[in-house]
């Protein structure tokens, strides 16, 4: 090569260089907006299997993917927030439960949502139909009518002389009414009458508490939501106080000290939706992804609790479980 190429070659690649470096600081890195009902000490156990289903397709974050993270303590800050996210223009909105994501279709058709734990999204009318959705959001459901079904039979079992149930629900949750509607069929069908309590916020639980304790309720099935979710350890001093006996959703209810707990596996749902952020951020459409449902579900039992409120549960039922708290 003559000394004069040579020369021009390297003045030509050095001048590449900046651009070079250049192109690739200003590669955009994908934003995922994680919006959530509740603080993020409840909230920690999701992030983290969303963050391990992500790594295992190949995702670092800070590197080639990003969060937003925002823990509405109310409702009116869960809104405020899905706005900030949708001004932010975020690629993604990751709304886990039937509250955000109906929060976030309020405000944008475009900006793909992707939920994990959706009680029933055909009943709420937040995609078309499971196989073909249709609109801008997909994911996972964890079942909630039918789960719910299932959850008060096992509660008959545990309490067979019960004649009444109240039924803690949350009606900011779409899923309210769906849950309302299986435990009327439901309770029609086991004998036994229902009593619906709504909350609206975590300062309605005492007095919702008392209520049920006026009406001699014989058990209690929580609705599984938001907010039941985000305030599991106030759930459980009532159910002790009360010494209700309380079928829940979600099992970390359990596990912060209530009774029973009859639902999908919602770590699973919530590393399984990391398949669908993956793929939306590859160019696929949420309208075009079908629904996928829950295939996990498992029983928990808090035997201390059954202990401390009187309860004696046979071994035989306990033997069913897939865990017992001792």
């Amino acid at each position: 090569m003559r000394r004069r190429d040579f020369i021009v070659g390297i003045a030509g690649s050095a001048a590449a260089w900046p651009w070079t470096a250049h192109a690739q600081q200003s590669a955009k890195v994908p934003r995922i907006g994680f919006l959530r009902l509740g603080p993020a000490s409840s909230n920690a156990p999701r992030a983290k299997a969303l963050r391990v289903g992500l790594r295992d397709l190949g995702y670092a974050e800070g590197k080639n993917i990003v969060f937003e993270f925002r823990w509405a303590q109310t409702d009116e800050q869960l809104s405020a927030f899905a706005a900030e996210l949708v001004r932010m223009n975020v690629d993604i909105i990751f709304a886990t439960s039937s509250t955000e994501v109906g929060v976030v279709q309020q405000l944008t058709q475009t900006i793909p949502i992707v939920f994990a734990t959706h009680a029933d999204p055909i009943g709420v009318g937040h995609v078309a139909s499971l196989s073909r959705p249709g609109g801008n959001a997909t994911g996972l459901s964890n079942l909630l009518p039918e789960v719910s079904a299932k959850a008060l039979e096992v509660l008959k079992e545990v309490v067979p002389a019960a004649t009444r149930f109240g039924v803690f629900y949350t009606p900011t949750a779409p899923s309210y009414v769906p849950l309302l509607q299986v435990a009327d069929a439901v309770g029609a069908k086991l004998q036994v009458a229902i009593h619906k309590v709504p909350v609206q916020s975590v300062d309605d639980f005492d007095a919702a508490f008392g209520m049920m304790a006026r009406e001699r309720v014989d058990g209690v099935l929580v609705h599984g939501a938001a907010l039941t979710a985000a305030h599991s350890g106030r759930l459980a001093e009532l159910t002790l106080k009360h010494r209700f006996p309380t079928m829940f959703i979600n099992r970390d209810n359990v596990e912060a000290g209530g009774l029973l707990s009859y639902g999908a596996d919602l770590l699973d749902l919530t590393r399984r939706a990391a398949v669908y952020i993956d793929k939306i951020l590859k160019g696929a459409k949420p309208a075009d992804l079908p629904v996928e449902q829950a295939t996990k579900f498992e029983l928990v039992i808090n035997n201390r609790t059954a202990k401390a409120i009187g309860l004696t549960i046979p071994e035989s039922f306990l033997l069913r479980a897939d865990e017992v708290i001792e």
